[in-house]
């Protein structure tokens, strides 16, 4: 428990360091100094101006090509996340088995639960730090997009489909969309898993949905237009990957 708290706390403050690290106002170009901007956010703001310019100027469609691209270099890890997860979903009857055999708090106790504990992660080959990994590598990626979307100027003065790309989505349908979204997207997720059963996990289930629909109401419309694809995205991955996995791995288990 020691270890997911340290983790969550990296995780946040790494969060906060590299959305705070620059001003997301300030514009970016090949004269920007700095590590983050220079080998990250550059980088991706590249990215969206070439494909930008080999449609006609459309940053909308731009930023849209680009998600889907990175989300798609991103599916590998996603997978093992997934992999990673349901792993130690499969060995919690057992781990909760010896969580009760030694339910004492004296030390020795304590020092065996850790050794049965680590054993059983040995037999089954399960690495309950492994599932944190992906999303460590991931965060700084998307991160940079976010990035890249506020601080290249030239998408500030395009429209794509009804929107501005600079402006707030006048009809706030970007902002629906992206919060319906993500909650689909936490719902499926939460699915027949044992996060479907934690109380603080179905609180999440509301509050993300309803931050993001704030954010893209009073944010750039290429931000939200990011959000949108991004989070369907991530709800296809869920019903056309994690589904099938558990569902394979569950009838695997039902055969034993």
């Amino acid at each position: 428990m020691r270890k997911k708290i340290l983790l969550l706390a990296t995780l946040v403050g790494l969060l906060a360091l590299l959305s705070g690290c620059t001003d997301i106002n300030t514009p970016i170009d090949e004269n920007t100094e700095g590590f983050w901007a220079e080998y990250f956010v550059y980088p991706m703001s590249m990215l969206i101006t070439y494909f930008a310019e080999l449609f006609g100027e459309n940053y909308g469609l731009a930023i849209v090509i680009v998600t889907v691209i990175i989300r798609l270099v991103l599916l590998p890890l996603n997978v093992k996340q997934l992999k990673s997860s349901k792993a130690m979903q499969d060995i919690q009857p057992e781990l909760k088995e010896i969580q009760k055999k030694y339910s004492s708090k004296d030390a020795n106790t304590q020092q065996k639960l850790q050794q049965e504990t680590m054993a059983l992660f040995q037999k089954h080959g399960v690495n309950p730090l492994a599932g944190c990994l992906p999303i460590f590598i991931q965060m700084p990626v998307l991160i940079a997009i976010y990035h890249a979307i506020m601080r290249t100027e030239a998408i500030k003065a395009h429209e794509f489909l009804w929107f501005q790309l600079g402006q707030p989505d006048p009809f706030y349908i970007l902002p629906l969309i992206a919060g319906g979204a993500t909650f689909l997207q936490q719902k499926l997720m939460m699915a027949g898993s044992p996060a479907g059963q934690n109380p603080q996990m179905m609180v999440m289930l509301y509050v993300m949905p309803i931050m993001i629909t704030v954010f893209a109401i009073f944010f750039p419309s290429a931000l939200a237009l990011y959000w949108v694809v991004g989070n369907v995205f991530m709800v296809a991955q869920t019903i056309f990957i994690r589904k099938p996995m558990m569902k394979d791995n569950s009838t695997g288990g039902d055969k034993k």
